[in-house]
């Protein structure tokens, strides 16, 4: 042997034996690219592989280089270079720079001589590592055979890599799954039990195990002998008929019997088989839907909705759409019965209503009244007030029931009133026309505490507010005059600068020993 082939044959198991070191896909191509221009002393060395292996019209991609010149990111499927390896899967060498049909061996202006050696195993197509020099006639049959030996080498690790990689990859979205699939048994409200092809527990959810005491010890138990005691003969049965015939049962009910003094569980059964390759028998699946649970948690539902309905019902025509949303969303705010408050009241009254009505017939009386509650009303819930209720020709309004917030209940409660009194006032109103022209309205309000809640009968049951706070309210509607807001103290206190407030003498009202001082809200500044 030559002393040039032993000095080739020395590289080649040198070079071959740092591939051996490298598992890593990326680290086999480093190696390859970086062993190949060192042992060769090209200038250049360029690794492009088939983005696409499966498909033969696949163009290439630039994956590692070696030297200190640009090359193209890119070889197209289409040049005559690649065309001619894919098809005869051989290598090309070119000894000098020439026209012709390879000139995409060249990656580089400088470069005059090359050689390209396809990356391929008997089933796949991997790329193509291309290396060149700026030498003219410089590779000769030695360094060709020290490449094409190193790349046919090289070409089945970087393979067998790959397909590690794939394998790697497989088994991950496999596990992946199986904890995506094992997270949805364990979400599942019905209790699953599968067995193997033998009829022995192989898998139970969570529920199964809360509901029907299964731990790991039961994994290898067969289904008749663990359950004989909990279900009835004809259930078991049944489950034996689907492991024999593959006939699924669908909507079988019964009673699992438990072990110790807890409520027995009425339960409806699905069983279905579990196929195997060409249809083979490889267990049952076992769905139990437990009747006693699914009863109580309609019925809860049942409550909720009810209990939606009855907020919905008791507030939707007294309050805005916003509040009436949040309450049924937390119907737990609306408690039965009564409960204390700090909010603010007024009672807003027509004035001169009485004298006005004496001689009017009802129906127009009541056309005037419409009128004006219609768009007082609708400020009211603008500012998100509770209408309580109308007592003849006077609205009773709350803030800070049934939500309370009491800094805002009372400027919402003194704006609405602003608000309104503006419209009274206002000589384009669409109410308090013709013979009602002299009709105004007087307000009396005041925050305090006061409870809460439905009050009435099991035949008609409203929610209303009750108490001193109330009663003071009223008492000062009684004392103001048309076109005045009168506030107490308590609710001047929760005011800032945006109200033009005048002050008033106190007044002595009845259920009251000391006089209250009392305040007019003119208007907004």
């Amino acid at each position: 042997m030559m002393v040039k082939e032993l000095f080739v044959l020395d590289e080649l198991v040198r070079a071959s034996a740092l591939l051996a070191d490298e598992g890593d896909f990326k680290s086999l191509i480093s190696v390859l690219v970086e062993q190949s221009l060192d042992i060769t002393r090209s200038d250049l060395a360029a690794l492009y592989l088939f983005k696409n292996p499966e498909n033969k019209n696949s163009d290439l991609k630039l994956m590692y280089k070696r030297g200190a010149f640009e090359v193209a990111n890119e070889l197209l499927a289409d040049t005559e270079l690649v065309e001619f390896i894919n098809e005869c899967e051989k290598s090309v060498v070119l000894q000098e720079r020439k026209p012709g049909p390879f000139d995409d061996l060249f990656v580089h202006p400088l470069m005059n001589s090359g050689i390209a050696l396809p990356l391929k195993t008997s089933k796949s197509r991997i790329g193509i590592l291309i290396l060149n020099s700026r030498k003219a006639l410089f590779y000769n049959k030695n360094s060709f055979n020290f490449l094409d030996s190193y790349t046919k080498q090289a070409s089945g690790m970087l393979q067998n890599s790959r397909l590690y990689r794939e394998l790697k990859d497989y088994v991950k979205k496999i596990e992946d799954l199986e904890r995506y699939q094992e997270s949805i048994f364990e979400s599942m409200t019905n209790i699953l039990i599968t067995t193997d092809e033998n009829n022995k527990i192989e898998y139970f959810n969570h529920i199964a195990e809360e509901s029907m005491g299964l731990d790991e010890e039961s994994i290898g138990v067969p289904l008749s002998q663990y359950f004989k005691k909990n279900l009835s003969r004809k259930v078991l049965n049944a489950t034996e008929k689907v492991g024999a015939t593959g006939q699924e049962i669908l909507g079988m009910e019964g009673i699992y019997k438990r072990n110790n003094d807890e409520r027995d569980m009425d339960f409806s059964l699905n069983v279905s088989a579990l196929k195997g390759v060409r249809g083979k028998h490889k267990g049952l699946t076992l769905l139990f839907t437990d009747q006693t649970r699914e009863q109580e948690l309609k019925a809860t539902a049942k409550v909720a909705t009810e209990d939606r309905r009855v907020i919905k019902d008791m507030f939707a025509r007294y309050l805005s759409n916003d509040i009436v949303q949040n309450l049924m969303d937390s119907p737990e705010m609306v408690k039965p019965g009564g409960g204390t408050k700090h909010a603010t009241v007024f009672f807003a009254d027509i004035r001169g209503y009485t004298s006005f009505s004496e001689d009017k017939s009802p129906e127009y009386i009541i056309e005037v009244l419409n009128e004006y509650f219609s768009e007082a009303v609708e400020i009211v819930i603008k500012y998100g007030g509770y209408i309580d209720k109308f007592i003849g020709d006077c609205i009773m309004a709350a803030w800070g029931v049934p939500m309370v917030n009491e800094t805002e209940d009372a400027v919402k409660a003194v704006s609405c009133a602003v608000e309104i009194q503006n419209l009274v006032k206002d000589k384009d109103r669409q109410f308090f026309k013709g013979k009602a022209e002299s009709l105004k309205v007087g307000f009396g309000m005041h925050t305090g505490d006061l409870v809460a809640g439905n009050l009435g009968s099991s035949r008609r049951m409203d929610y209303t507010v009750i108490g001193d706070t109330v009663n003071l309210a009223a008492r000062l509607e009684g004392v103001s005059e048309a076109g005045e807001i009168i506030i107490t103290e308590d609710t001047r206190k929760h005011l800032d600068d945006r109200f033009i407030i005048e002050s008033r003498d106190a007044v002595k009202v009845k259920g009251k020993i000391k006089p209250i001082q009392i305040y007019n809200v003119v208007g907004m500044r």
